[in-house]
């Protein structure tokens, strides 16, 4: 990372504002559909490493690590975009995703809604799953 991009992302990072426990919401949006895909959390390296590869990272709660958005099944998010919102304590990370971004199968978490204040499943898994990829 060059001088000028070390820079940018201390500055970014010094507007935002991580929860007590050091990690912040990111909403994945695709970039061009405008369709939400998934809610996860990043933590300070997590968006220093998103910025710097262009390929997006977030904080596994699970896991307990950097989780890389389909390291194990391929189905990557390339950023496009991070935008912060008014109170600096919320991310919506623009993205370009390849295949499914729900561990489900599904191409978005948001596959079910709330009808006659029921749960309705909206969309269908693909068949392809992506394994390994628990939040």
């Amino acid at each position: 990372m060059t001088e000028s991009a070390t820079q940018d992302a201390s500055q970014l990072l010094a507007a935002l504002r991580f929860g007590g426990d050091g990690l912040i919401p990111a909403v994945a949006q695709q970039h061009d559909s405008g369709e939400v895909l998934m809610l996860a959390w990043m933590n300070r390296d997590a968006v220093a490493e998103t910025l710097t590869t262009g390929r997006v990272c977030y904080w596994s709660r699970s896991r307990q690590r950097l989780w890389r958005k389909g390291e194990s099944s391929g189905h990557v998010q390339q950023l496009v975009e991070m935008r912060i919102d008014c109170d600096g304590d919320a991310l919506l990370v623009l993205v370009d995703q390849s295949g499914v971004a729900c561990h489900t199968g599904t191409r978005s978490c948001f596959f079910r809604a709330v009808r006659n204040g029921v749960p309705v499943e909206i969309q269908k898994p693909s068949g392809v799953a992506a394994p390994g990829e628990t939040r």
